[in-house]
């Protein structure tokens, strides 16, 4: 009898452990929903992109927290049949890549041939999504731009809008540079696994800056009279310290792994 019950409660627990980890799957498929509403307001003759962007920041929470979720209820022992990592590429890919950039066409914020700026932009990012040594954990990095064009669209948006033609350039000039980083052996921190302290830091900066983005997006793509060009501007001390400490600890770290030093 006791042996039974032993049997049973350890087969209780096998089957929630299962139904756990492929609930972690549903979060991390639950994002397309997310990105079919942001391409579906792409796609209407009444645009409001602040509604993209509201959709894509749903998506983005979710993409934060899945992973966490996924190695501490170790989702590939239990539910090794389904590959959560191919669904997040997918769910990121058009999320971080495709939809934002279909905006940034939609809303003619680049000069010239944008279709064509827009992409070279996505194929670059495909090619870091295609990259095996795209994520070494191990390590705490990402090789390579890690394809945030969520973000840069939504900085772009801001910059066309408020000055002009000069902006559309300049927001042009930083797309060529980051795709550019997305192909070349740079590393960027990659905040879920970076060694602390940097994860802590790294993490809470993470927060306050988005807080500071969501309180443009109700004026979205003009800036609020509340100073909001300082905003804009201030905000951006968030990236600048990712990419300095991203180079520092790259440079510090260089040959620790395999892919260290490895590009394509």
């Amino acid at each position: 009898m006791f042996t039974t019950d032993l049997k049973d409660r350890s087969e209780r627990m096998r089957l929630g452990r299962k139904a756990r980890a492929y609930l972690v799957h549903i979060l991390t498929a639950s994002g397309v929903a997310f990105a079919f509403l942001a391409m579906a307001e792409v796609v209407r003759a009444d645009l409001d992109p602040r509604w993209v962007f509201g959709w894509l920041a749903l998506a983005v929470l979710i993409d934060a927290a899945d992973g966490p979720l996924a190695r501490a209820w170790d989702v590939k022992s239990h539910a090794p049949r389904i590959v959560g990592g191919t669904i997040d590429l997918i769910v990121d890919y058009l999320t971080f890549t495709f939809i934002p950039l279909v905006l940034v066409w939609r809303m003619d914020w680049l000069p010239g041939w944008d279709g064509l700026w827009v992409t070279l932009v996505m194929v670059a990012s495909l090619f870091g999504f295609a990259n095996t040594s795209a994520k070494q954990t191990e390590q705490g990095f990402f090789l390579g731009f890690p394809s945030l064009w969520n973000v840069v669209a939504y900085y772009v948006g801001f910059i066309a809008v408020e000055y002009g033609a000069a902006g559309s350039y300049a927001s042009l000039a930083v797309l060529f540079v980051l795709a550019v980083l997305t192909l070349l052996p740079v590393r960027f921190v990659y905040p879920n696994q970076v060694a602390m302290p940097w994860r802590a830091v790294v993490t809470v900066g993470g927060v306050l800056w988005l807080v500071v983005l969501l309180a443009l997006l109700p004026s979205f793509p003009t800036l609020p009279e509340w100073g909001g060009e300082w905003v804009l501007w201030g905000s951006l001390v968030f990236p600048a310290f990712y990419f300095g400490l991203s180079g520092w600890l790259d440079w510090k770290n260089r040959g620790d792994g395999p892919d260290g030093s490895s590009g394509l």
